[in-house]
């Protein structure tokens, strides 16, 4: 019985609200000597390759869905065949 009740209360405090980790620290001041930093890049592009991969992927996506939207906006504009 005092095995469940220890083995409870400790999934209760896991499951609960905790201390941050103390390996973690604050980087913010480091996050904005990087994005504040005048290096000629547009900022959403200052996070480095992963930023770059994943504006080019949004870009391509949205060209993708915008031509997509034209041809089916053509596709309806013209007279069904039978």
């Amino acid at each position: 019985m005092r095995v469940l009740r220890a083995a409870r209360l400790g999934l209760l405090r896991s499951l609960g609200p905790a201390a941050p980790p103390r390996h973690l620290h604050n980087r913010v001041r480091e996050h904005q000597k990087l994005f504040q930093e005048d290096n000629g890049l547009p900022v959403h592009l200052k996070g480095g390759a992963m930023d770059s991969a994943l504006y080019h992927f949004t870009t391509l996506v949205c060209s993708v869905g915008t031509c997509y939207s034209l041809w089916s906006l053509a596709q309806a504009s013209r007279p069904k065949k039978n």
